[in-house]
C-alpha cells in the first residue's frame, strides 16, 4: 500500500521510474534557487501548469497535498510586503510596516517561486511508490542499504500519524482528559504522539536488526529497478523547462542572483 492516496495507476508518470522522477524535481529545484526573480518563476510555473493535464491526475486530489504550501507561500509573501527591504518607490511607510516596489516584486517572486517547486514535486511523487523509490536508490543510484530501507520504514510509518492522531484524540476524550482548554489539549496529545513515535521507531529499528537489515555484504532486492526512454524524456523536460526560465528571465532582464541579494 502507498502512502499517496491518489489512485495513479493510469497516470502515465506511474510507469516512470522513481529515481528520474527525483532528478527531475532537483534539476527544477536548482534552477530556481539560483535566482530570486518573478519572471523565472512564473515561467517554469506556467509550463508545468500547462503539462499539468497530461499527469491525469485529479486536482481535487491534489489539492489536499497544495494548500498548506500555498498557504505557507502565501504568509511568507505577505510578510515580505510589509517587512521587506524597501527598493525603488515607496508606497506605505509607518513604523517598520515599509511598502515598496522591491518588497512587492519579491514577495511575488517568493511565493511563485514556492508554487513553482511544490507543484511538480507534489504531482511527481503522488505517483511514486515509496517501495519502488527505495529500489531504485538503492539499485541504481547505489545508496547505502541501511540508510534506503530505514528511510523506507520512516515513510511508511509517516502514514500512521494521522490514525495515531485520532486515536489518541479518542482515547484522551474517553479518560476525561481532553476538556482542559485548547492549547493544553494540543501540547498534551502532541507529546503523546511524540512518545508514541518514538517507542515505535525503537521497536521497528529493533526488530530490522534482528531480521538482518544491517547487516553487511550485498543485498538482494525482490524487484529489479531499471531505467526506459520514458525515464529520459521526463528529465529532458525538466531541463527544458529550468532552461525556459533561466534564458527568459535573463532576456527579461529581471535575473537575481541569489547570493547577490
Amino acid at each position: 500500500m502507498s502512502l499517496v492516496a491518489i489512485d495513479a495507476r493510469h497516470s502515465p508518470l506511474a510507469r516512470v521510474n522513481a529515481l528520474a522522477k527525483l532528478a527531475a524535481t532537483l534539476v527544477l529545484g536548482v534552477a530556481l534557487i539560483l535566482s530570486i526573480d518573478w519572471v523565472s518563476a512564473g515561467v517554469s510555473l506556467a509550463l508545468t501548469a500547462i503539462l499539468l493535464p497530461f499527469a491525469r491526475l485529479p486536482w481535487r486530489q491534489l489539492w489536499p497535498r497544495m494548500w498548506p504550501i500555498l498557504l505557507a507561500a502565501a504568509i511568507a509573501a505577505a510578510a515580505t510586503v510589509l517587512y521587506g527591504r524597501p527598493d525603488g518607490q515607496m508606497h506605505v511607510e509607518w513604523g517598520l510596516l515599509r511598502i515598496s516596489d522591491g518588497s512587492i516584486a519579491l514577495a511575488l517572486a517568493i511565493l511563485l517561486r514556492v508554487m513553482a517547486i511544490a507543484l511538480p514535486s507534489v504531482v511527481l511523487f503522488a505517483t511514486t511508490d515509496p517501495t519502488d523509490l527505495a529500489d531504485a536508490l538503492a539499485q541504481l543510484a547505489r545508496l547505502p542499504s541501511r540508510f534506503v530501507l530505514g528511510a523506507l520504514a520512516g515513510l511508511r510509518l509517516v502514514g500512521l500519524l494521522i490514525d495515531d492522531w485520532r486515536e489518541l484524540g479518542h482515547a484522551r476524550r474517553a479518560r476525561g482528559v481532553a476538556d482542559t482548554g485548547r492549547l493544553r489539549r494540543l501540547a498534551g496529545q502532541t507529546f503523546a504522539l511524540f512518545v508514541l513515535a518514538i517507542r515505535r521507531g525503537t521497536k521497528l529499528a529493533t526488530a530490522m536488526e534482528a531480521r538482518g537489515f544491517g547487516a553487511p555484504g550485498q543485498r538482494t532486492w525482490a524487484r529489479q529497478s531499471r531505467l526506459s526512454p520514458a525515464d529520459a524524456v521526463l528529465v529532458a523536460i525538466s531541463v527544458v523547462i529550468a532552461g525556459a526560465a533561466i534564458a527568459t528571465s535573463m532576456w527579461a532582464g529581471t535575473w537575481t542572483w541569489i547570493l547577490g541579494l
